[in-house]
Formats: structure tokens, sequence, C-alpha cells
């Protein structure tokens, strides 16, 4: 429960004016990156592609799944980032003795996260429009895996900042972890097109729901129900939320 909504606001302002001051390194990267992406891959190989049993286009197909990988990334980063360098420089301190509970305070570190991570998907799938006109098919359904799937990799990001030592520390979820499962979780690829052992393993993957349930939103095609993808994105997105409350409350790395 949130006690003190002034506080918590203006810890999610600073936040959020953090990554805006500097939108030319936290935002406008990642929409280019996608951007070079569908050109590349969906317009100037995508055409070449025979992909009629995916029921839409192949720059369609991999529009979501772009969307997704960014959304991860920069949510990731935002809070990884801010937390670290809290830590890093020690002005993490004014934070803890800040009127704010775990609570709030884990609430407006996150709100940055979420706000960068809406912010950069919303701005890849806007230049997609301009290689064609495909509205999103299910809007509040988008809206819901946007927020979730921020949320989910903002707390990501803040374990990570908790647990890592140093700036090569800090990028190795990101490295060895994070992008190999987003990519192998359907971003380019329809997982129904690879061999039966391979779709039974994507299965034990948390990213394939998280592409899956924003490709539905967007094109109305998922290789899983929805349902399963809002489900298990809501289970993820409580579970590190509360883990990363947790870790602020015993002072995980944060008194010492």
């Amino acid at each position: 429960m949130i006690t003190n909504p002034i506080g918590t606001a203006s810890l999610a302002k600073r936040e959020i004016f953090r990554f805006l001051s500097v939108a030319t390194q936290t935002v406008f990267p990642a929409i280019l990156s996608a951007s070079l992406f569908m050109f590349i891959f969906g317009v100037a190989i995508g055409n070449r592609i025979d992909f009629t049993s995916a029921q839409v286009s192949y720059f369609s197909f991999i529009v979501p799944g772009l969307m997704t990988m960014h959304l991860i990334s920069t949510s990731y980063e935002n809070t990884s980032f801010s937390l670290f360098l809290g830590r890093w420089h020690n002005h993490i301190q004014e934070l803890l003795l800040s009127p704010l509970s775990y609570f709030e305070m884990v609430l407006g570190l996150l709100a940055g996260g979420v706000m960068r991570g809406v912010v950069v998907c919303t701005g890849i799938y806007l230049v997609s429009l301009m290689f064609g006109n495909f509205p999103a098919l299910h809007p509040l359904y988008l809206l819901y895996f946007m927020v979730m799937v921020s949320v989910i990799f903002s707390c990501i990001g803040m374990l990570a900042a908790l647990w890592a030592e140093d700036f090569n520390m800090l990028n190795m979820w990101n490295i060895y972890l994070i992008i190999p499962l987003v990519l192998l979780g359907g971003v380019f690829h329809p997982v129904h097109l690879l061999p039966q052992i391979v779709q039974d393993i994507s299965l034990f993957n948390p990213m394939f729901y998280l592409v899956q349930g924003i490709r539905y939103s967007v094109t109305g095609v998922s290789d899983i129900s929805i349902v399963i993808s809002a489900l298990v994105t809501l289970v993820m997105a409580a579970v590190f939320f509360n883990v990363a409350v947790f870790l602020f409350k015993i002072g995980y790395k944060l008194r010492t």
C-alpha cells in the first residue's frame, strides 16, 4: 500500500526525467536499431520468404518480436543502471533514509523502467507503420503486455543491480541469459515450424509467452493461447516484484 504518494511520485518523476533527459542514448538508439531490422529482414529479405503458413507477412510477424526484444532490453537497462549507479556512488543511502516504504522505493524505481520500455515499444510500432499499414488488432492486450513485460524486466534489472559488483557483472544477465532466451522465444521465427522436440523445449522458455502475447496483440496470430501468455506474464511480474521488495527490505548489498 502507498502511504507516501508524494514521495513515490517524486522518485518516479526523477527516474522518468533521468532517461528522458538523455533520450538520444536511452530511446532513439533502440528505435533506430529496430528500424534497421525491419528494413533488412522485413522488407529486403522478408519479401523473398514464403510465409503463407504463418497467416501474416514476415514483416508483420517480426515487428511484434522486435517490439518485445527492445521492450525487454530497455526496461532492464533503465533500472539496472540507475540502481547500480546509486550503489556505486553511494547516493542510494539518500533513498534508504527517505520516508518511503520498501514497496514505494521499488515502485518509484520501477516507474522509470516501465515508462522507458513503453515509450520505446510504442515508438517501434509507430515506425513500423511507415513500412506498412497494419493497426494493432487488440490494443488493450498490447497495453497490458507492454506494462507487464516492463515490470518484469525492470524488477530483474534491480536484482541484477543488487547482485553485480562491477559493470561487467551488470551486463552478464543481459548477454548470457536474457538476449539468448528472447531470440529463441520466437522473435524472428514461428515456433510451430521448428522440430517437435524444439517446440516442446520452447514451452519452458518464459520469453516465448511474452513474445507470443505481444504478437497476438498486434497481429491476432499466436503459437499459444493468449490466456496462457497473459497468466504467465502476470505471475512473472508478481514474483519478480515481490522478490525486489524483499531484497530491499533485508537490505541486500544496500547497507554495506
